[in-house]
C-alpha cells in the first residue's frame, strides 16, 4: 500500500494507456488523509465566544457529544431536542442545585451542520461579569465536558474539513483586523480565494506527479501514450511562472496585514518628534529644544486612509560619545533598513544659503540612507518649517524646490502652524496603499505562505534540471513541490504548524 501523501497514481492509469487496462487499474487508498474520527470521541468544549468584560448579551459556545445533554440540563428540555438552529427562550439553571442562573436564548446546532462539524450549542445570556461566570461555573459541573483552549473551536472546525488552514488564517485575520482595508483583505481569504487557488495548483501537481510516476513504472511496456512527459513540462513551466508571479507582489498583503512600517529619520533637532506628534494628534514624544532627545524608537499605530501604519520616531542621527545614544542611533539606522517608507526630516535653517537647496538635500539623503537608492519611492523629504523661519527663506525653499522633478517627493510642513501638512499627508497617503484587496488575484499574507512557496518555485526548477538524465529526481522535485503546497493549505504538513496557526486565537474561537 502507497502512503497517501505520495498520491495514489494508478488510479489515474487508464489514461495513459494505449493497450488497455493493467491487470490493477486502480489502487485503493484506505488511509485517513488525517480526518480521523478523533471528532466522535472528543471530549465537549466550553467557552464564552464574546469577548470578556461588561456588555449586554454574552455567547458562551458548547461543542462536542455532551453539548445536547448540557443543553438539556441547563435549559429545562427533557424530551425531544430543540428545533435546530432556532432560538428558544428559556431559564438557565445549574443542573445540580436547579438555581436558576439567567434567562436568555439557546441554540441547537447538531453535527454536522455546525460551525466546528460536531454537536454544538449556544446560550446567549446577559453579559455581567456575574452571569457568565456562574454559566461557565454550571457548564464545568456537567460530566464530559471541560474548557476549551485557544482556538479549538477553530481547530475543530479545520480538523472536520470545514475550514481550509488559509480560511483558517483568515478568520484569524479577520478578529484582528483594525482598519477597513485589513477587514477587507481578511474576507477575502476567509472565503476561500487564496485556498482555492492553492487547492487548484495542488490538484495539477498531483495529476502531474501521476503523470510522471506512471511513465517511470510503465513506459518499458509501451502502455503510456506518447507525448505525456511533453505535458508535464508545459505543466511545470506554466506553474513555475504562476507562482513566481505571485510572490513578485512587493509584500501587498503582508503589510496590509501586518501594518506598513514608515520610520520617520534624521538630523537631531530636525523636527522628527514633532511630525510623529502632529500625525499621532497626541504627545507620543517628548519634544524639546536639547539636541539627543529621542534616544530609543518610539512606536505608534495609525489608521490612514484605512490602510494600517506602524508610525516609528528615531533617534537623530549624529556621531556621539555617549553609549546610550550611540545605541540609539544604531536602532535608528536598523529601523531605517527594515522601513516600507521612509521620511527624512531636514530642518529648513539647517541648508546653508550659499548651497543650491537640491544639492543639499541630495547630499544629505545619502547620509541617512547610506545603503538606498534615493529615488526610491518608498523614500520622501520632509522639510520642517519652524515658527522663525523668516518668509523670505521659505519663498527661497519653493523656488528652488520648484524644479525638482524626480523621486523623492519633497514636502515643506510646519507642524505648529500645519502649513502644507494636508499636502505631505495626500503624499503619505499614497505611499501607505497597499492596493484595493478586492481586486485582482488573492495576495500573500503570511510569511510561510511566501517561505513554502519559495521552496515549491525551487523543487520545480528540480525538475527541470533533472528531468532529461534522472526522470526518478525529477519526480521528488515535482512530489516536493506538492508537500510545500500542501503545507500551506493543511494537507499536508507537520502537527507544529497547526499548533503555531491555532495559538493566536482568542479563547472561544
Amino acid at each position: 500500500m502507497l502512503n497517501c501523501k505520495y498520491f495514489c497514481y494508478l488510479s489515474f492509469f487508464p489514461l495513459y494507456c494505449s493497450k488497455g487496462p493493467p491487470p490493477l487499474q486502480r489502487l485503493l487508498c484506505t488511509c485517513d488523509h488525517g480526518n480521523t474520527n478523533r471528532l466522535a470521541d472528543a471530549e465537549t468544549i466550553f467557552a464564552l465566544s464574546s469577548g470578556h468584560g461588561r456588555c449586554g448579551v454574552a455567547v458562551v459556545r458548547v461543542s462536542g457529544p455532551a453539548s445536547l445533554s448540557a443543553l438539556r440540563s441547563m435549559a429545562g428540555l427533557k424530551h425531544t431536542p430543540p428545533p435546530p438552529r432556532t432560538a428558544l427562550l428559556r431559564s438557565i439553571t445549574d443542573p445540580r442545585t436547579k438555581e436558576v442562573l439567567d434567562r436568555g436564548l439557546v441554540l441547537w446546532f447538531p453535527g454536522p451542520h455546525s460551525f466546528t462539524g460536531e454537536d454544538s450549542a449556544e446560550f446567549h445570556i446577559h453579559g455581567g461579569p456575574a452571569v457568565v461566570a456562574a454559566v461557565l461555573q454550571a457548564l464545568g459541573n456537567v460530566a464530559g465536558m471541560r474548557p476549551a483552549e485557544a482556538g479549538e473551536f477553530t481547530r475543530r472546525a479545520f480538523q472536520a474539513g470545514k475550514l481550509g488552514l488559509t480560511e483558517v488564517e483568515g478568520l484569524g485575520d479577520l478578529i484582528h483586523a483594525e482598519t477597513e482595508a485589513q477587514r477587507r483583505q481578511a474576507l477575502r481569504q476567509m472565503s476561500g480565494d487564496l485556498g482555492r487557488l492553492y487547492q487548484d495548483w495542488s490538484s495539477r501537481l498531483k495529476r502531474n506527479l501521476a503523470h510522471v510516476e506512471a511513465f517511470i513504472d510503465f513506459s518499458e511496456d509501451e502502455l503510456i501514450e506518447e507525448g505525456v512527459l511533453d505535458q508535464v513540462d508545459q505543466f511545470i513551466s506554466e506553474l513555475q511562472s504562476e507562482v513566481e508571479h505571485h510572490l513578485q507582489d512587493e509584500r501587498r498583503g503582508e503589510r496590509l496585514r501586518s501594518g506598513v512600517h514608515v520610520v520617520i529619520a534624521g538630523a537631531t533637532n530636525a523636527g522628527k518628534s514633532s511630525l510623529l506628534n502632529t500625525l499621532c494628534q497626541r504627545p507620543a514624544a517628548i519634544v524639546s529644544p536639547i539636541a539627543g532627545t529621542t534616544r530609543d524608537v518610539v512606536d505608534t499605530a495609525l489608521d490612514i486612509a484605512g490602510f494600517p501604519v506602524v508610525l516609528s520616531d528615531t533617534a537623530g542621527l549624529r556621531d556621539s560619545a555617549d553609549l546610550v545614544e550611540r545605541e540609539g542611533v544604531r536602532r535608528a539606522r536598523q529601523r531605517v533598513e527594515q522601513a516600507d517608507v521612509t521620511l527624512v526630516v531636514v530642518d529648513c535653517a539647517q541648508i546653508p544659503l550659499d548651497q543650491p537647496t537640491v544639492s543639499f538635500l541630495r547630499d544629505h539623503i545619502k547620509t541617512v540612507l547610506p545603503s538606498q537608492d534615493p529615488s526610491h519611492t518608498g523614500t520622501g523629504i520632509i522639510l520642517q518649517m519652524f515658527i522663525q523661519t523668516p518668509a523670505q527663506r521659505r519663498q527661497r525653499l519653493r523656488s528652488d524646490l520648484s524644479s525638482w522633478t524626480a523621486p523623492p517627493s519633497v514636502c515643506c510642513v510646519s507642524c505648529l502652524t500645519e502649513e502644507g501638512l494636508q499636502h505631505f499627508l495626500s503624499q503619505l497617503q499614497l505611499r501607505v496603499q497597499c492596493g484595493d484587496p478586492l481586486s485582482g488575484g488573492p495576495s500573500l499574507t503570511q510569511a510561510r505562505h511566501r517561505s513554502h512557496l519559495q521552496l515549491c518555485v525551487s523543487a520545480l526548477k528540480q525538475f527541470r534540471r533533472y528531468r532529461d538524465s534522472d526522470l526518478a529526481l525529477a519526480a521528488e522535485g515535482v512530489r516536493l513541490a506538492l508537500t510545500c503546497v500542501g503545507r500551506i493549505t493543511g494537507r499536508v504538513g507537520p502537527e507544529e504548524i497547526l499548533d503555531i496557526i491555532f495559538k493566536d486565537f482568542c479563547i472561544g474561537k
